[in-house]
């Protein structure tokens, strides 16, 4: 009983600052307190679970396919962690958000351990073809965006055993499409933790884009054909950017094409700001649709990584993510209730999703929160209410045109 109210208590606190943000009196502040409280929403029992050893005793498992659930628990850890990283990067305060981090980063360490380790009934196979690479990617991913906070105080053993780990995700062979990137992203935290590499893992998936895939207009191909979808938001502008920053900084020969993806990244950012309408809503196309406001990682991670466009100002980034944010969550039959994620894209809709898509896989939404890597005083969080591209042009303000990159 304690928990529907606290889940009804969390609903009508979404649905309040909602109707605030549509007034357009909502602040920063009050928007950042949104996104850590829905962030925890969705991450804790992830975190509270594996830190007990009791996530694959708990972790409720649906899906349309039930040979594919499996793999569940290891892409609910990756994914939570991928999204949750850079907030827990900040570190530990005395304010209200910096004591849920402290708790939070001591969840994710003892999480961790008992993800690598053999002993733990949460022990998590990383090697078993072919989806333990996706996630093992997702992981690393994490790991490399919170560097001090989460690996930098992981006992020795621990990082030892999680290397084994990430190394044994070597065995699957990757598709043709943006599953190189998942060799490339594993290799890259390799390359970053150990100063070691599979050098043709690394580079391959970096290659292929940048050479064979590329279609225009911030716009690569999943493999050779293109697919309307959020893939190059979910995946491929992401892990591309982040494994060239790798490459670069351990100077290797990328440097050409850095400044390449750099522009093709910010043009892409700027291509899903605009796609936000003036309700907090956006186009249902593609697969994986159920990741929710994952469809946004690319540009929560151009705002923390500050590669907006001059177009785009972060305060409008911030807002229009909030909208969607707020609109997304407060769908009934968003969680169950016990608190876990449902499958769905505003609320439980299992039919929206496809046969490789279960409990664990819709943790990815996680990802469009990564903003909140940005301290609270940033501009991003610091800047008064900002009408973003979708708004501005249906309330019949002038608008730039749009150009397409050269």
């Amino acid at each position: 009983m304690k928990k529907v109210f606290l889940f009804l208590l969390f609903a009508g606190l979404l649905s309040a600052v909602y109707a605030k943000n549509n007034n357009q009196t909502a602040s920063g502040t009050e928007e950042r307190e949104l996104w850590v409280n829905t962030l925890i929403k969705i991450a804790d029992p992830v975190l509270s679970n594996l830190a007990d050893g009791t996530l694959k005793a708990k972790m409720p498992l649906e899906g349309l396919n039930n040979k594919r659930l499996w793999s569940a628990h290891l892409e609910a850890v990756g994914r939570t962690f991928c999204g949750i990283a850079p907030w827990l990067e900040l570190g530990v305060d005395d304010s209200q958000e910096g004591q849920l981090r402290k708790k939070y980063i001591k969840l994710a360490l003892k999480g961790l351990a008992n993800a690598v380790d053999p002993s733990s009934p949460d022990y998590l196979d990383f090697g078993t073809p072919s989806q333990p690479l996706v996630d093992a990617a997702f992981l690393a991913q994490g790991l490399l965006r919170a560097p001090k906070q989460v690996w930098g105080q992981l006992d020795e053993k621990t990082q030892r055993r999680m290397i084994t780990e990430l190394k044994r995700s070597r065995d699957i062979k990757p598709f043709q499409n943006n599953w190189l990137l998942f060799a490339s992203m594993v290799e890259a935290a390799l390359l970053e933790f150990t100063g070691e590499c599979d050098i043709e893992r690394l580079t391959q998936g970096v290659f292929a884009f940048r050479d064979e895939w590329y279609k225009g207009d911030a716009i690569y191909g999943d493999g050779p054909q293109y697919h309307a979808d959020y893939y190059n938001s979910f995946v491929i502008h992401p892990m591309l950017t982040d494994v060239v920053l790798i490459m670069d900084k351990h100077q290797l020969e990328v440097s050409d094409f850095l400044p390449v993806q750099e522009k093709r990244f910010t043009r892409y950012a700027e291509q899903l700001e605009r796609i936000i309408s003036p309700e907090g809503a956006y186009p249902v196309v593609g697969r994986s649709i159920v990741y929710r406001v994952g469809a946004f990682h690319a540009l929560s991670q151009a705002a923390l990584l500050h590669k907006l466009p001059s177009t785009v100002k972060p305060a409008q980034v911030r807002c229009a993510l909030s909208a969607v944010i707020e609109r997304q969550f407060a769908a009934p039959r968003t969680f169950d209730d016990k608190g876990w994620l449902r499958i769905g894209f505003a609320g439980s809709q299992i039919n929206m999703s496809e046969g490789y898509i279960n409990t664990g896989s819709s943790y990815l939404c996680l990802s469009g929160f990564v903003a909140l890597g940005l301290p609270a005083n940033d501009e991003f969080w610091s800047n008064s209410f900002t009408p973003w591209t979708g708004l501005k042009a249906w309330n019949g303000e002038d608008v730039k045109a749009d150009h397409a990159l050269k």
